[in-house]
């Protein structure tokens, strides 16, 4: 039993619970104090760097959202079979957990190579990845911040095709979704927390992504949100490292071959 159960339905939470989290968890961020000792930018940087401002970011996210809600609403209209007499029968714990894992490498697998092939193809960087890229110091908010076709592609086709890949229901797909929402947020954050369980467990974390966002690394790191497997696999994986800030923060510097 979840704490949703009788009040809203699996597909209800599965449409408009990760764009809840969305709104909680990069909120959370950008209400934080400015912690500029943990910064991988400075706010000096930040607005000199990037190239649109704050309030088009947000129209540009909820945009993302409304169609990533209008699609997760018809994936699963076609793909729920009971009626609502019947109760959808939930696999067991473990069953759940590797349904989430063949989700994350699906996802992963789909956003690295469309992620890569918008960077190659010199007219889809242009006019519909670059968007992106405007923000190259990268912070919470910003994480969705794409071209309305490259929020289409990238993120909600990846989700439909791991949803259904991985075979879960849509329970299930509550938690993979708000999953892969708070990870993609914390690589976005800008922010080299103490503690932080993303820098812990995942190589693919906040200052990995900060590598691809400048302008000498936007060629490596394609991978997201989850694994760096297919970038050392083919050859586009960079390492990095931490560099502290005479003046408070750090730096993650490209390190060369």
């Amino acid at each position: 039993m979840v704490f949703w159960e009788g009040y809203v339905s699996d597909e209800v939470m599965g449409t408009f619970a990760p764009i809840v989290v969305y709104w909680l968890y990069a909120g959370f961020y950008q209400l934080l104090p400015p912690m500029d000792k943990y910064r991988l930018h400075t706010r000096k940087e930040e607005n000199a760097k990037n190239l649109v401002p704050l309030a088009s970011v947000v129209k540009g996210v909820l945009l993302q959202q409304f169609f990533q809600a209008t699609v997760a609403h018809l994936l699963f209209l076609l793909t729920c079979k009971v009626t609502t007499s019947e109760a959808v029968v939930q696999p067991s714990i473990p069953v759940q957990i590797v349904q989430i894992i063949i989700a994350m490498l699906v996802m992963d697998t789909w956003q690295y190579f469309v992620h890569r092939y918008m960077h190659q193809n010199k007219f889809l960087y242009r006019h519909i990845h670059s968007q992106h890229h405007r923000l190259v110091v990268p912070y919470a908010i910003g994480a969705l911040y794409n071209h309305p076709l490259e929020g289409l592609l990238l993120d909600t086709f990846g989700g439909v095709l791991s949803f259904l890949v991985a075979g879960m229901t849509a329970r299930t797909a509550v938690i993979f979704f708000c999953f892969a929402v708070v990870k993609t947020v914390d690589d976005h954050c800008g922010l080299w927390l103490p503690g932080n369980i993303f820098h812990l467990f995942f190589q693919n974390n906040t200052a990995y992504h900060d590598i691809h966002h400048q302008l000498q690394g936007t060629k490596f790191n394609y991978s997201q949100p989850f694994f760096s497997i297919w970038d050392k696999l083919l050859g586009t994986y960079r390492p990095y490292r931490l560099v502290k800030r005479p003046e408070g923060g750090f730096e993650a510097r490209l390190m060369k071959d």
